[in-house]
């Protein structure tokens, strides 16, 4: 049966109208308004009962997140929308006048606007607070970034819902419609920066490439997430500072999170003196494996001669410590360096640094200094006065 869009009572006499046709009404069909009834009270208790069993799937923690979402709709759904949702289903057999019929229709338009709006509420805001996960619970300040987005989610559900009802009403909503847009437009870009920080914090919430107690490295500064707030997060420094970062400026650069890592690699370069004997040379790498596979975090991935250096012959070395610590990382490559020291102490393998040696000699070809004495004694020559 079509609902017209119009108003169902516009007057005191379409009230009468409305009680007489009513009464005429039932005592013509009383028989079909009664199996009616009937119809719509077992409907009711269906629905009804859906709606419980919405409730217990929110107290079921074995269930999926999804389901518990699913779950907490349902509950929301309200008992006047189950019972204008049966009247509506059975109206049509009861055939009721034209009156009853819009008001019906009215009523479970209604209804259903705000239902919708109830639904589609704690949808999102489920998702968002499953989304934001331990941090709303343990930050008072995301809780409130929380509360900001439920009020708004309530706010826009609610004011489409009205619009729906008064359409249906038949008050033309094309200059309200403009205006709201109009105001929502002046409302964005006078806080733009609000909304720029929230929305910032809300792509953490989903995308959350950090949480809290994580270690991350963003620009220059490395340190621990401590807090995640509506407009700011707060690391603390390696060095022990409080460092305060915008959300907005946070993802607008690369940001490392070292919190996850199952290994680190470290790189080493080693650099040995020129006069180091080829055949030390070609068992250097054999050395430094055997250090770097006596630690028990260490794998050993290669060691090899990479370049003739201005003062040094010089090696890489590349090896994965197998913790996420960075204290035991730490820990790890400073044993092998001394293992690296002492070996190649005993070795008499000389480290080169950054210096130049000049060879000098006489007019004869005979070494003068800086070389010690005994050099030049021993080639029989003495050092010129």
């Amino acid at each position: 049966m079509a609902v017209e869009n119009k108003p169902v009572i516009q007057s005191l006499d379409d009230l009468q109208l409305l009680s007489q046709q009513t009464m005429d009404w039932i005592s013509s069909h009383y028989l079909s308004i009664a199996i009616a009834c009937a119809i719509g009270a077992t409907i009711i208790a269906v629905l009804y009962g859906l709606r419980m069993l919405g409730t217990r799937m929110c107290r079921r923690e074995h269930l999926g997140h999804w389901s518990r979402i699913v779950g907490r709709a349902i509950a929301r759904t309200n008992l006047f929308f189950i019972v204008m949702l049966a009247a509506r289903l059975v109206s049509g057999y009861a055939n009721p006048p034209a009156v009853v019929a819009n008001t019906i229709g009215f009523l479970f338009t209604v209804a259903t606007a705000v239902q919708a709006a109830l639904w589609v509420r704690e949808l999102v805001i489920g998702i968002v607070e499953h989304r934001a996960g331990e941090e709303v619970g343990g930050s008072s300040t995301l809780g409130s970034a929380i509360g900001i987005i439920r009020l708004l989610v309530t706010a826009i559900c609610f004011i489409v819902a009205t619009l729906l009802i008064l359409d249906n009403v038949g008050v033309n909503i094309t200059g309200l419609v403009a205006s709201l847009g109009i105001g929502g437009i002046a409302i964005g870009l006078a806080a733009q920066g609000i909304f720029a920080d929230l929305f910032a914090s809300l792509a953490i919430i989903f995308d959350k490439p950090f949480r809290r107690g994580d270690t991350v490295k963003w620009d220059q500064t490395a340190g621990t997430v401590e807090s995640i707030g509506l407009k700011t997060t707060r690391l603390r420094s390696t060095t022990g500072e409080e460092v305060v970062i915008s959300n907005t400026n946070l993802l607008n650069k690369e940001l490392r999170n070292l919190a996850h890592t199952l290994r680190r690699r470290a790189t080493l370069m080693l650099g040995v003196v020129y006069q180091t004997p080829p055949d030390v040379c070609r068992r250097i790498p054999e050395m430094v494996k055997a250090i770097v596979t006596a630690q028990d975090k260490a794998v050993f991935l290669h060691c090899c001669m990479v370049n003739f250096a201005p003062s040094s012959l010089d090696y890489e070395l590349l090896f994965d410590v197998l913790d996420e610590n960075v204290e035991v990382f730490n820990s790890v490559r400073h044993e092998i360096c001394i293992a690296i020291l002492e070996t190649f102490a005993k070795e008499g393998i000389e480290f080169a640094y950054p210096t130049q040696t000049t060879f000098t000699a006489a007019p004869d070809g005979t070494m003068i200094m800086p070389y010690p004495e005994t050099t030049l004694r021993t080639s029989g020559k003495t050092t010129p006065a």
